[in-house]
């Protein structure tokens, strides 16, 4: 067998389908579009502590974008991933496209965290992410900038509340558990 094929057969096998596959978190086994750019996986973020937020561009929260970047900036070598989820469910706070929506918050707030298509956050219509989120916690977002903790063992959830802010002391203490657990 050529030198070669290893590599090619192992290309093969870690096709985004089989990546997709081999989730080990029930919660991330979905996959989600970004703002500007593909569809993607996910599953990509197991094994990490993941923030995940419903956010919207015109409400008294907005500002918390500032918080959300500077957690991202200073976890994510520790192994944190924030995932934002604009949603207009709330007050229609959310009006724009997804162009629109991306543009505002690397203009305002300089967000470099992945960012996902607009979405439902709650209801019959919520995404599979969110509706297993609610799941596990009994909770729904009853407002923008909820949020949604998954340990790096991907079952362990925590819900925070829109008056939870980024620089919390117990949001924060709650990831730097969570990523003590991780290591």
């Amino acid at each position: 067998m050529p030198r070669r094929m290893p590599s090619l057969l192992a290309a093969l096998l870690l096709t985004p389908a089989a990546v997709h596959a081999a989730c080990d978190s029930p919660l991330l086994d979905t996959t989600a579009k970004r703002l500007v750019g593909p569809e993607e996986s996910l599953c990509q973020y197991a094994g990490k502590a993941v923030l995940v937020v419903n956010t919207a561009s015109a409400c008294g929260f907005t500002p918390q974008y500032e918080g959300l970047e500077a957690l991202w900036r200073r976890y994510r070598d520790d192994g944190l991933v924030v995932l934002g989820f604009p949603s207009d469910q709330f007050g229609g706070q959310e009006p724009g496209s997804d162009a629109e929506i991306a543009e505002f918050c690397k203009l305002n707030y300089g967000v470099s965290f992945p960012m996902y298509t607009k979405s439902s956050v709650k209801g019959e219509d919520a995404i599979p992410l969110y509706r297993g989120l609610i799941d596990a916690t009994g909770e729904a977002p009853k407002w923008n900038f909820h949020k949604y903790l998954i340990a790096p063992d991907g079952k362990t959830v925590q819900a925070f509340d829109s008056r939870v802010t980024p620089d919390s002391n117990q949001l924060r203490g709650a990831i730097e558990a969570a990523l003590t657990t991780a290591r």
